[in-house]
């Protein structure tokens, strides 16, 4: 399951009124989306207190009908609006497919399935005198379900559109996003069109929540040469062998799996623009690029990727087709659930002999780093030293 979500907090406000809460279990995952009544700290903390008791009295096996009560009665009353509740979204999904959802007065649900998208309304059923709407039904492989607070549904609203960006609409637009994109990749792009329907002052608490039900892709990357020479081939065997899409960073690296391939090495000489070296070419393998200053990069991306609303093809709208930052983060973070890196802990010569920075000497930080970056993803990320 790759899971995530994304929120834009309401115009002048530090705290978002919206919560997700999300639980991995050995039996499956749990997704909360709560939307606190207001905004600001009010609509944060209801919308906190929400999601929390969901998650974990679902995780501990209650029933919706225990959760909903807890709910609507542990939550305090509003003097003004004489309603004590956050709305939510309940979501479900076991290990084998089978899918739940519990929504009470959020907007409608969608999932995307053979590049159609649907809304799951549900079933109308009466818990503590509260209308709650019911699902249950079986997920495929690829499918994608898109949840969200009634600040998407609002964007736009009284400013660039009359009545909000509405449901056909929104789902209009899901549907035109491939399918190789990540759940990140995909909200972040309706999160973006909210953003500007909102003129970048966003009128309401603005939160979208997806789940991909996907296969695992893997890909190895294997940087900096080894402390000991006899490793070369190891690592080279490994690298070829391992599944998924395979990157090489760096020319000492890139240098050693030609010479073990038995092939040649080659730079893209045309493409040289901008602060990052260019890709280069070594036969079977998917993608080569230089090593640091290419992973720093790559690493100031990835930095403060999964809180901000900037998508990967936004953020090198200019520079896609050359960059090889972005290719290796197109990678990273679209093309793969689990990554393997392969780091050789030998400090590359050619840096100590030009008088580059210590810090630009070693890539050991750097990939620990991106390995961290990543797992806050919910990537799974493995490194393995040489």
């Amino acid at each position: 399951m790759d899971i995530a979500s994304v929120s834009l907090n309401k115009d002048k406000e530090e705290l978002c009124g919206d919560k997700v809460e999300i639980e991995k279990l050995d039996t499956g995952c749990i997704a909360v989306l709560s939307d606190g009544l207001g905004s600001g700290v009010k609509a944060n903390i209801l919308a906190t207190l929400t999601s929390k008791i969901a998650v974990t009295m679902m995780k501990n096996g209650l029933s919706i009908e225990e959760v909903v009560d807890t709910i609507i009665n542990t939550l305090p009353t509003c003097k003004v609006r004489h309603l004590a509740y956050s709305t939510f979204t309940i979501i479900y999904i076991s290990n084998v497919g089978e899918c739940y959802i519990a929504r009470f007065d959020n907007p409608e649900v969608l999932i995307k399935r053979n590049g159609k998208i649907d809304i799951i309304e549900g079933e109308e059923v009466i818990i503590s005198g509260r209308r709650v709407r019911e699902s249950k039904f079986n997920l495929q492989k690829d499918d994608i379900i898109v949840s969200f607070s009634d600040g998407v549904l609002n964007a736009g609203s009284g400013k660039i559109l009359n009545l909000g960006w509405d449901l056909k609409s929104v789902s209009e637009y899901i549907q035109t996003i491939p399918y190789n994109v990540s759940s990140l990749s995909l909200i972040k792009k309706v999160i973006g069109i909210c953003d500007d329907l909102y003129l970048q002052k966003p009128g309401d608490d603005t939160t979208v929540l997806s789940i991909k039900v996907m296969e695992n892709k893997h890909v190895t990357l294997f940087t900096g040469p080894p402390l000991d020479a006899e490793y070369d081939k190891i690592i080279v065997q490994n690298l070829i062998k391992s599944k998924g899409k395979k990157i090489v960073c760096g020319g000492s690296a890139a240098k050693i799996v030609a010479r073990e391939l038995g092939t040649d090495f080659e730079m893209d000489m045309k493409n040289i623009k901008g602060d990052i070296p260019p890709a280069g070419y070594i036969k079977n393998i998917d993608l080569v690029t230089e090593g640091v200053l290419t992973l720093k990069k790559v690493l100031e991306v990835l930095d403060d990727y999964k809180n901000n609303k900037y998508d990967i093809d936004d953020i090198f709208k200019d520079d896609k087709d050359q960059n090889a930052a972005y290719k290796i983060l197109k990678i990273l973070i679209d093309e793969c659930t689990h990554i393997d890196f392969l780091l050789g802990r030998s400090v590359n010569s050619a840096y100590e002999d030009f008088g580059f920075p210590e810090d630009l000497a070693t890539k050991i930080e750097i990939v620990e780093n991106i390995k961290d970056k990543l797992i806050e993803l919910g990537k799974i990320v493995n490194v393995f030293y040489y």
